[in-house]
């Protein structure tokens, strides 16, 4: 057998491995889910690294003073979860340590500050590993630039795509290899929780992105499977778009007015809703949450931001993102009036901003004072 040979039948057989993973993962898909019932939310907080525990301790103070009273009665309690640093995670060799991923799963929901993921190696992102491990198979985040009627809601799936096997590549000599998957399950769920949200909030129009002319089996079996779940939901819009030209048309005033509901595959999700962001005034306005059948982890969408730890300046770091996740948290738990508060006070200390950045404590004082 030449080297050539030995290499690819190595691959071949890790192959055969991740895809008897991938149908056992898609089995249990299928039976996963029941919802744990409880007297009491637990609602757990994770610092992550970088600026994370900064902006995080803003969210906890903000979190505590508008559920003060669910926390007295007992019917809501605040878990502090400890273990999910860069330092312990390569300490062990684990994305997710497995005493923090228990205390995680004795929660209902997380509040989860920007973690870390090193560059090279084979270790995961721990969002990753989270959103698989809970299940989170929708990435929701709402963006709005009023002046411009602007209102999206991007549905990205979270579980699949790219992202799933993204560590679990192969290398030959002089190249590589990486996987994407898509699933009939996986992607019905996603299509389902994107028109669901479109008909209970009278939304008209449902776009569909891919990169289905070139990805033919994995993105095409995406566009096929939402168009045909579109046909369930009569009276809403439903167009396919390219992921090319969609970045393109979120940056065209004279038509992302237009767009409402988006539903995409992982890593067009992860491209585009950044950009999007950015359109609203910047990663760091812009809260996500991760939605499951059983758990649900809400976080902001920027990183770790470590060039403002390295220059000095991590008191100015902006917990507007997380915040913002906090108040997705609280409408995702049915206390829509104490999100509503929340947001209402996070547009009124924009409005209220000079042209100096503040610091960290002082945009929180600022949130506490108006709530």
């Amino acid at each position: 057998m030449t080297e050539r040979e030995k290499y690819i039948e190595e691959c071949t057989e890790k192959f055969g491995e991740l895809l008897r993973e991938q149908m056992n993962r898609l089995d249990r898909m299928k039976s996963s889910g029941e919802k744990k019932e409880r007297g009491c939310t637990v609602i757990g907080l994770i610092d992550g690294d970088g600026i994370g525990p900064i902006i995080m301790k803003s969210a906890e103070s903000v979190l505590s003073k508008l559920l003060e009273k669910e926390i007295e009665e007992g019917s809501v309690a605040i878990k502090k979860i400890e273990g999910l640093t860069i330092d312990n995670r390569l300490r062990l060799g684990k994305a997710v340590p497995d005493e923090t991923l228990e205390q995680i799963k004795s929660c209902d929901v997380i509040l989860k500050g920007p973690t870390e993921t090193p560059k090279g190696g084979k270790m995961e992102s721990a969002n990753v590993t989270l959103r698989r491990e809970l299940d989170l198979f929708a990435n929701v985040r709402p963006i709005k630039v009023e002046e411009e009627k602007i209102d999206w809601t991007f549905f990205r799936e979270n579980t699949e795509g790219e992202y799933v096997l993204g560590s679990r590549g192969v290398e030959l000599p002089g190249m590589a290899v990486d996987f994407k998957v898509i699933t009939d399950s996986g992607t019905e769920r996603i299509a389902r929780a994107a028109f669901d949200f479109a008909k209970k909030n009278g939304k008209k129009n449902v776009a569909i992105v891919t990169k289905a002319n070139i990805m033919k089996k994995t993105d095409g079996k995406f566009s096929e499977i939402c168009n045909r779940i579109a046909e369930e939901y009569p009276g809403i819009e439903v167009s396919d778009w390219y992921v090319d030209i969609m970045a393109a048309n979120l940056v065209n005033p004279e038509i992302r007015n237009k767009f409402e509901v988006f539903v995409m595959p992982n890593l067009y999700g992860d491209i585009l809703t950044d950009e999007a962001a950015e359109i609203q005034g910047g990663v760091g306005t812009a809260g996500s949450a991760n939605i499951g059948q059983r758990y649900a982890m809400f976080e902001a969408i920027h990183g770790t931001a470590p060039r403002l730890i390295e220059e000095g300046l991590q008191d100015y770091a902006n917990p507007t993102s997380i915040l913002k996740a906090a108040a997705l948290l609280l409408s995702h738990l049915g206390l829509a009036d104490k999100a509503s508060r929340l947001e209402k006070a996070l547009t009124e200390m924009q409005a209220l901003r000079g042209n100096e950045t503040p610091k960290t404590e002082e945009i929180t004082s600022n949130i506490m004072r108006l709530l």
